[in-house]
């Protein structure tokens, strides 16, 4: 079939949940790149919304999907499997956080960490239930996340919401202060902020909310979905800032591109019994052999260290950009987790124009791009990116 027979399909069968606005059917990846069904290449930044942290069809993936497959996919969770408890050991020994439950989304990691936080609270905090977010966040599409995300255009449609989530600005640890009550158990927070645009806290943020929660006998839940496993230059977004959460939910990269999230709690929260919670694939053996194959490679190839590293290079290149172009108003991030914003509502030109040099973004629109390349990605294809960009902002924009 030709891609518009694909897109006509497409059109017919699916719900219209979401614009693919970038127009191009992808049938093959290989690294940084993927193919189209007319054979035409691109550079891929989007690398899966950041969760193919090795790139597309990584040999450490291929050999692990090979291998467990040929043993065993999926067992119900009434029998112990050796890949399941394998990822759980490496999990707590990199996190230093004590048990985990592993399940299969960033949305369902922070539903179930949300649920033991309120358990946590009938048991140790007199009932208290209120689970206070910022707003820009993003915590999942289900119900109870869309009334966690801090963004009331996601949550008109579907009013009304479960209730105990409240939204205070990001970065301002004065206005969450302000916020807690007897009914506070938890703060639900994302290291860096991913879809809200990607903004990066003042050095002091994340400590502050440390401290308040430590006062007042909260949980901190960071939501390590996005920031996770490498993507910020350190394997956890928060330990650039010095802390340590009591709940941790961490999901795309952590299984470069197979679906799967774990949640990661301090002894004192893991306050989940028999038939508190439970999933029919999370931790099934395929998806935990993939996950510890692909985080024992971000450690052993030290991809944090890259993401570091090029990041930088990134950033600067991106910079120099801004200086160039007076419409780019910022350019913001760590690591491998950038964004660039303009001073008018250009980003999906900008990306559309970009996906026709050969290159695929994401935007935030109307003022936004995000770029989440794979782990692996070096100073070249940076640059490959970087030339693209300014070539697409000349076509969309004019001369500098």
């Amino acid at each position: 079939m030709k891609m518009r027979d694909w897109v006509k399909l497409e059109q017919q069968y699916f719900m219209d949940t979401g614009h693919r606005r970038l127009g191009v059917t992808v049938v093959r990846g290989a690294g940084a790149k993927v193919w189209d069904e007319m054979g035409r290449e691109y550079l891929d930044f989007i690398a899966g919304w950041a969760a193919c942290s090795l790139g597309h069809s990584h040999p450490v993936i291929l050999k692990a999907l090979t291998e467990q497959g040929e043993h065993l996919i999926l067992a119900s969770n009434d029998v112990y499997t050796i890949p399941q408890i394998e990822l759980a050991e490496l999990l707590t020994s990199v996190s230093g956080l004590d048990k985990v439950f592993l399940c299969n989304s960033g949305a369902e990691a922070n539903e179930g960490a949300v649920k033991l936080a309120r358990k946590y609270g009938k048991r140790h905090l007199d009932g208290a239930y209120g689970v206070i977010s910022t707003l820009r966040a993003f915590h999942g599409r289900t119900l109870a996340m869309v009334a966690a995300t801090g963004k009331p255009e996601y949550q008109a449609s579907f009013t009304p919401l479960p209730e105990g989530f409240s939204h205070v600005p990001y970065d301002d640890a004065e206005a969450l202060r302000a916020a807690v009550s007897d009914k506070t158990c938890a703060v639900l927070l994302e290291p860096i902020q991913g879809e809200g645009g990607v903004h990066v806290p003042g050095d002091r943020y994340l400590k502050d909310v440390r401290q308040l929660c430590d006062e007042r006998g909260l949980l901190l839940i960071l939501d390590e979905v996005q920031t996770g496993c490498g993507r910020t230059g350190t394997l956890w977004g928060h330990e650039q800032s010095g802390i340590k959460p009591d709940i941790m939910t961490v999901g795309k990269g952590l299984g470069g591109g197979v679906p799967i999230a774990a949640i990661l709690v301090r002894d004192r929260a893991a306050c989940f019994g028999p038939g508190d919670h439970g999933s029919t694939f999370g931790g099934n053996a395929l998806c935990c052999a993939v996950a510890t194959a692909v985080l024992r490679h971000i450690l052993e190839e030290d991809l944090s260290g890259n993401a570091a590293a090029v990041g930088s290079y990134f950033s600067e290149r991106l910079l120099a950009l801004q200086e160039k172009w007076t419409i780019a108003k910022a350019v913001r991030g760590r690591g491998l987790l950038l964004a660039m914003e303009f001073s008018e509502p250009i980003a999906l030109q900008v990306v559309k124009a970009c996906r026709a040099l050969g290159l695929l973004m994401n935007p935030l629109p109307p003022h936004t791009i995000r770029f989440m390349p794979p782990l692996i990605i070096g100073r070249e294809e940076v640059d490959q990116a970087v030339a693209i960009l300014d070539a697409a902002l000349e076509q969309v924009v004019g001369l500098p």
